[in-house]
């Protein structure tokens, strides 16, 4: 993220726009810590404490009188309380508006969404809160192995586990759920039939809040460590 952080930083002064920095407390002398123009620390290096404090993000805006925020990847930058908490403050959210975010941030809700429309998905599983681990194997089995756990709130690779037999599955659940909290607040799992060898292929689209919309082509981000994208090939081939 910090070298996301650092692009922007970078592109801000092209345009003469002053730029604020907020890091944790390991993260003060970080690269894009440096470059802008203010920082605030806003809190210790517990992400829970600190990039996911939603509080404490509000009173370093308050405290710079910014009047923008841009929240790179991961963390809150798909949160849609935090972009609905920015938009009651007159902030320009740069993103998609808390509506989209809530729909599409959500796997258990934007699967559903592209079933609706007709787009075909895997087979998959939400697991309820506190859920017994009897029910959770049975429907395990039903998908069958190997199967994919992943975080309903989040990305990035996060709160992921590949799950190849039913011995695996309860410690692993238990990983994918520890992680997912840490990192999105949230300890909502769905799991999948998992693909081992698939394409990972995406296209990006931009938008604007005047109803302008471009896509760049196509991508291939199939090369990843951990579930998190190193290499990304465009056109795809």
């Amino acid at each position: 993220r910090g070298e996301i952080a650092v692009r922007i930083i970078r592109a801000c002064k092209e345009w003469g726009i002053s730029t604020v920095a907020v890091h944790s407390d390991v993260d003060r002398d970080s690269m894009h810590v440096r470059m802008a123009d203010e920082s605030v620390c806003i809190g210790p290096h517990q992400p829970a404490n600190s990039y996911l404090n939603i509080p404490a993000l509000m009173s370093a805006i308050e405290l710079t009188n910014a009047d923008a925020v841009h929240p790179g990847y991961g963390f809150l930058s798909e949160n849609a309380n935090f972009a609905k908490q920015c938009h009651k403050q007159k902030l320009t959210f740069i993103g998609p508006d808390s509506y989209a975010i809530k729909k599409m941030g959500d796997k258990k809700i934007a699967k559903s969404i592209a079933n609706k429309a007709g787009i075909p998905s895997l087979a998959g599983y939400y697991i309820l809160p506190d859920e017994k681990m009897s029910r959770i194997i049975q429907n395990a089995t039903k998908i069958g192995y190997p199967i994919m756990l992943k975080a309903t709130k989040g990305g990035g690779g996060k709160g992921m586990r590949l799950v190849l037999n039913q011995k695996e599955l309860k410690s692993s659940l238990n990983l994918a759920k520890s992680e997912s909290i840490s990192v999105f607040g949230s300890d909502e799992i769905i799991m999948e039939k998992a693909l081992l060898k698939p394409r990972h292929i995406e296209v990006q689209i931009f938008g604007d809040n005047f109803g302008n919309y471009i896509h760049l082509g196509e991508r291939d981000c199939s090369i990843q460590r951990r579930y998190q994208k190193i290499i990304e090939e465009a056109p795809a081939k």
